[in-house]
C-alpha cells in the first residue's frame, strides 16, 4: 500500500495519575530521521521509542513531542523536590524583579523542570508501560493518516500516467504522416538543387535518415516503463525509491524522444508529456 511521508497524528489519554499527550508529525525525507522531544523525567525512554518506531516506519523525517500533566490527587506517589521547586520560583521573580516585567508563573512548567519530579520506582514502571502503550497508539494514527494520504497520491499518480499514455498515442498517430512530410521535403529540396542521385542512393539516404528520426523504440520503452510504474503502485512497503528511479527512466526516454523531434506537434505533445512526468516526480518525493 501506498504510503506518504507528509502527515501529523495525535493521540491523548488520560490515566489515574495522569494527562498523556503525544504529537507526530511526519515530512519527506530520503532515510528515517527520528527526534522525539521529552520530559527530562523520563529521557530514559528515547532510546526504545526510537526503537519502536523503527520497527514500524522505513522513511521520513518523524518530529515527535509528549506532554504530560501529573494528577494533584496522586501527588503521595510522586516525590516533588521542594527546595528545587523554591529556588526555581525565587529565581523567576528575582528576573521579574530586575527587568521590571509582569507575568504569571507558571507551575506546569516548573514541574516539568529537570529534577524537581521523581517517582518511585513501582511508579516509575507504571507511568513507563503508559507512555509506550500511548506512543503505539498514536503511531498508529500516524500510519493510518500516512496511508490515507498515500492513497490520494496513486490517484493523482494514476490519473498522469493515463495522461501520459494518451500523449503517446497521440505521438504514434503522427508518425507515419511526419515520416511522409519528410520524404517530401527531401524530394523536393532535391529537385530544387536540381540534384540527381541513383535510385539506390536515394534509398539508402531516406533509410538512414528515418532510423535518425524514428522514435518508435523510445515510444516503446516508455510504455513498458509506464506498465512497470502501475505494477510498483499495487506493491506493499516501501516503494518510493523504486518509483523515483523509474522517474528517471521516464525523463531520459522523454528527452531523446525531443531531441528527435521533426515535428511542431510532436514536439507539443512531448512538452506535455515532461510536465506530466515532473508532476509525478514532485508527488513521488512524498511517497514511503
Amino acid at each position: 500500500m501506498i504510503k506518504s511521508m507528509t502527515a501529523y497524528a495525535s493521540y491523548k489519554t488520560t490515566s489515574y495519575w495522569g494527562v498523556i499527550n503525544w504529537e507526530f508529525r511526519s515530512v519527506n525525507q530520503r532515510y528515517l530521521e527520528i527526534y522525539i522531544h521529552l520530559p527530562e523525567y523520563i529521557r530514559k525512554l528515547e532510546v526504545k521509542i526510537k526503537k519502536s518506531i523503527r520497527q514500524r516506519l522505513i522513511r521520513g523525517r518523524i518530529e515527535g513531542t509528549l506532554s504530560i500533566e501529573f494528577n494533584c490527587t496522586y501527588n503521595n506517589k510522586l516525590n516533588i523536590n521542594q527546595e528545587l521547586v523554591k529556588q526555581i520560583i525565587d529565581a523567576t521573580r528575582w528576573i521579574k524583579i530586575q527587568n521590571n516585567v509582569n507575568g504569571v508563573i507558571n507551575l506546569l512548567e516548573i514541574l516539568r523542570w529537570p529534577g524537581v519530579i521523581s517517582a518511585s520506582e513501582q511508579y516509575n514502571v507504571i507511568i513507563d508501560s503508559e507512555i509506550l502503550n500511548a506512543m503505539n497508539q498514536a503511531i498508529n494514527n500516524l500510519i493510518q493518516t500516512r496511508e490515507n494520504e498515500g492513497n490520494e497520491l496513486k490517484l493523482l499518480i494514476e490519473e498522469r500516467l493515463y495522461s501520459i499514455k494518451n500523449e503517446i498515442n497521440k505521438i504514434r498517430l503522427y508518425i507515419p504522416e511526419v515520416l511522409k512530410l519528410q520524404h517530401k521535403r527531401i524530394f523536393d529540396k532535391l529537385k530544387h538543387i536540381k540534384l540527381q542521385l541513383e535510385h539506390c542512393r536515394l534509398e539508402q539516404e531516406l533509410v538512414m535518415i528515418a532510423q535518425r528520426i524514428d522514435i518508435t523504440e523510445e515510444l516503446d520503452r516508455l510504455d513498458t516503463h509506464i506498465k512497470e510504474i502501475f505494477n510498483i503502485l499495487k506493491m506493499q512497503g516501501a516503494v518510493g525509491k523504486r518509483l523515483d528511479f523509474m522517474m528517471q527512466e521516464l525523463s531520459r526516454e522523454s528527452n531523446t524522444l525531443l531531441s528527435k523531434s521533426i515535428s511542431s506537434e510532436i514536439t507539443i505533445c512531448v512538452i506535455e508529456l515532461k510536465v506530466l512526468i515532473e508532476q509525478i516526480r514532485e508527488q513521488i518525493q512524498n511517497i514511503e
